[in-house]
C-alpha cells in the first residue's frame, strides 16, 4: 500500500481555496491512501460560535465531503481528513474516511483541546476500524494522542494503521506517536499543518513534522516544520499483525487486563 500524508498551510475560512490547493498538491503524486490535517478546509482558530456555525458542514452534503467523494471516486483512492461537522444543533471536530465507494468511516474527536471545549461537543462515536484494500484502518484526531487508550483501543480492534489528522501546537506529539506505534505494533500516520493563525488577539503556530512510523518505531519519514509537501511511503500492513517482539513476548497476549482496571 502506498500511504501518503499532506502537510501544508491552509488559510482560515477559505474553504474553496484550501481544497483547491490540496487538490493541486495531491495531483502531483500517486498513492492509495492519504491523510490530511485536522479541520484543514475551515481553519482552526475560531473567535465565535457564529464562525463555527458558518464554516460547519453536514456530513456528505457539504463542500469538503463532496470534494472528496468526487476526488476519491475519480482517482480510485482513499482519503482521511478533518472536517467541521454540523449535526442538528451540535458541532463536532470530526474526521471522515472516504473511498471510491463513498464514506467508509466517520469519527468525532473524543478528547477536545483547549478552546475546542467552547465550540464543539465531545465525540460520541466509538473508535472503530475499517477495511481499506488489504489494510485495517482506524482514526483518531490530534489531542487524542495524549490519551494512550485511544490508540490501544484501535489496535485491539485490529487496526494495522492509525490515521491521525492533526493541528499540532505542542512539540511532544511526533515523538509520542513513536511510542503509540511501538506499544501497539501498528503504523501511525500523523498529518499536521504548518504556518501561523493569528485571530482575535490569539496566535497558534503549527509545528508540522507530519510523519509515518512503522510498528517497530522506525520513522519512515518526517517532514520539516515549514515544509509543504505530499510524502508517500510504501508499507506492508501485515507487518502490524505480528505482535511478538521475541519468542517469549507477545504485546497483546501478555496483557494482564484484570490488574489494569481495579478500583483505585
Amino acid at each position: 500500500m502506498k500511504l501518503a500524508l499532506l502537510q501544508y498551510n491552509p488559510k482560515f475560512g477559505e474553504k474553496e481555496a484550501n481544497l483547491a490547493k490540496a487538490e493541486g498538491l495531491l495531483n502531483k503524486t500517486k498513492f492509495d491512501l492519504v491523510v490530511l490535517p485536522e479541520l484543514f478546509a475551515a481553519g482552526y482558530l475560531f473567535t465565535s460560535q457564529k464562525e463555527v456555525e458558518n464554516l460547519s458542514e453536514k456530513i456528505s452534503e457539504g463542500l469538503t465531503s463532496q470534494f472528496f467523494l468526487d476526488f476519491c471516486r475519480k482517482k480510485k483512492v482513499y482519503a482521511a481528513f478533518g472536517i467541521l461537522e454540523k449535526a442538528g444543533k451540535n458541532f463536532y471536530n470530526s474526521a471522515l474516511l472516504i473511498g471510491p465507494q463513498g464514506i467508509l468511516s466517520h469519527y468525532r474527536k473524543l478528547h477536545l483541546f483547549y478552546e475546542e471545549k467552547k465550540w464543539f461537543s465531545p465525540g460520541n462515536f466509538p473508535l472503530s476500524v475499517t477495511k481499506v484494500k488489504d489494510a485495517r484502518v482506524g482514526m483518531m484526531i490530534c489531542f487524542d494522542w495524549r490519551f494512550p487508550e485511544a490508540a490501544r483501543t484501535l489496535a485491539l480492534k485490529g487496526a494495522d494503521i492509525i490515521l491521525h489528522p492533526s493541528n499540532l501546537v505542542m512539540p511532544h506529539c511526533p515523538d509520542a506517536m513513536i511510542t503509540r506505534a511501538l506499544e501497539n505494533r501498528v503504523f501511525c500516520a500523523t498529518s499536521d499543518r504548518i504556518g501561523t493563525e493569528k485571530r482575535g488577539g490569539k496566535s497558534f503556530t503549527y509545528i508540522g513534522q507530519s510523519q509515518i512510523v512503522d510498528p517497530e518505531g522506525k520513522i519512515l519519514f518526517r517532514l520539516g516544520n515549514k515544509e509543504e509537501n505530499v510524502a508517500v511511503v510504501e508499507i506492508n500492513p501485515e507487518k502490524a499483525r505480528r505482535k511478538k517482539i521475541n519468542p517469549y513476548n507477545d504485546l497483546f497476549l501478555d496483557r494482564r487486563e484484570k490488574f489494569y482496571y481495579e478500583p483505585i
